[in-house]
């Protein structure tokens, strides 16, 4: 497999996970939104971010602080 495409696919497997991982679940983030994660959204400019229920934008990822167990 090309290594553009290698990495291309390696990009959409992390993204999956994120999102498995975290929609549907409680988080804190560092600035004190709490909520349920709703979406995982990327972003080219600024990778991977959230929308989390109740707070209309999107957060960078990089901001959790707590994420339900």
């Amino acid at each position: 497999m090309p290594r553009a495409k290698s990495q291309a696919a390696d990009i959409l497997r992390k993204y999956h996970k994120a999102e498995t991982e975290l929609i549907g679940k409680a988080v804190v983030l560092t600035d004190g939104k709490a909520g349920t994660v709703e979406g995982v959204h990327l972003d080219e400019a600024h990778g991977l971010r959230l929308s989390i229920a109740g707070h209309p934008g999107k957060w960078p990822i990089s901001t959790i602080k707590l994420v339900q167990k």
